[in-house]
């Protein structure tokens, strides 16, 4: 876990939420490959094209922007998918049940921060598919309001879904903490908007998060 800039006084904690707020190699597998292997149907070509031309695209982004990475909507855009249609087959192909499971420590550990700050997850998959992973892990209770790719039509690291996040929280850019598992998705934008970030390496540095941040 590794900490940017938190903020003398917290109000706010935006949370990503795959591979954030739980651990998982094979639903996180999955949430990319069902749209590969549906993208490889709609052009005709095999699932291990389309998932090489994925690789590809996504290593030359990186080689051309630093080594950033750039999420799978905007890479699927790239091949003139629209962000609508990325929802749809997320919302159609996604089923987190069938990968994850209630998560006691991790819904005692979100109790705690929920009495003490406004949480609110910001994620690149739609709200429905989102929604269901918290059903799943048992947290749903705590986020009355989830930021998705269907809230603005647009995939971090865009601007607008945070914008959107600090409108729903009714809270200022200066008192609020973004976690997340991928510092240029989650971390970078939030930072830049005067944020303070978490950086994690899943689920594990989460339940340790209240103790991180009450230092």
């Amino acid at each position: 876990m590794k900490t940017f800039n938190l903020p003398e006084n917290i109000n706010a904690i935006i949370f990503d939420i795959d591979s954030t707020l739980y651990t998982s190699s094979k639903y996180a597998f999955e949430q990319v490959d069902c749209q590969v292997r549906e993208f490889a149907r709609l052009k005709g070509i095999s699932a291990d094209d389309a998932r090489k031309m994925v690789a590809d695209y996504r290593k030359k982004y990186a080689e051309t922007h630093n080594g950033s990475k750039v999420s799978l909507g905007n890479t699927l855009l790239s091949f003139g998918i629209p962000i609508e249609q990325s929802v749809e087959w997320r919302k159609q192909l996604l089923e987190p049940k069938d990968f994850l499971s209630y998560d006691e420590k991790l819904v005692l550990q979100l109790k705690q921060l929920s009495s003490k700050y406004k949480l609110i997850c910001v994620t690149n998959n739609p709200v429905l598919p989102a929604r269901k992973t918290l059903d799943a892990i048992g947290i749903s209770e705590f986020f009355k309001d989830i930021v998705g790719l269907d809230t603005c039509y647009k995939s971090k690291p865009a601007k607008e879904p945070f914008e959107k996040a600090l409108e729903l929280l009714g809270c200022k850019a200066e008192e609020c903490v973004a976690v997340g598992d991928r510092y240029d998705l989650d971390i970078a934008l939030p930072l830049e908007m005067g944020m303070g970030g978490v950086l994690v390496n899943g689920v594990e540095d989460v339940y340790n998060l209240h103790d991180t941040l009450n230092k």
